[in-house]
């Protein structure tokens, strides 16, 4: 039996914002479904083989305020972030600080793991990072 990455979900507050957002990361959409009552809409958005599937509820719970920092979430238990991969990091960081995603103040750092990544919050505060990879794993 062979397994394969099909998509991974976030829920979000504002849609089109978030639509708007990821679109800045290359994302598209592909797919969109509202239900019949408003109480939510779905919106699948690809980029390259990677599916983000973002949920909109009309009536929505807010998250504790620990997804904010990575410091503070990862020991939590859960789901903790999305990682986009780029050739060079330094020029997606620019690309960001361009775009206003992020400002200047964001740092790259050397992860224990052996990448160089940066986090960008999302319209949401979800942490996206954004990661340079040489390892060739």
């Amino acid at each position: 039996m062979k397994y394969n990455f099909h998509h991974g979900t976030l829920s979000v507050r504002d849609l089109q914002r978030s639509i708007k957002f990821y679109e800045l990361l290359n994302f598209h959409e592909i797919f969109d479904w509202k239900a019949e009552d408003r109480s939510l809409q779905i919106t699948h958005m690809k980029n390259g083989p990677f599916v983000l599937e973002l949920f909109c509820y009309a009536v929505f719970v807010e998250p504790p305020d620990s997804i904010h920092s990575i410091d503070t979430d990862l020991p939590v238990i859960g789901t903790k972030h999305i990682a986009l991969q780029v050739d060079d990091i330094i020029e997606a960081r620019t690309d960001l600080i361009q775009k206003k995603v992020i400002d200047d103040t964001v740092q790259i750092t050397q992860g224990r793991t052996g990448i160089t990544y940066f986090f960008v919050p999302d319209p949401d505060g979800i942490l996206v990072e954004i990661v340079e990879d040489k390892r060739g794993l």
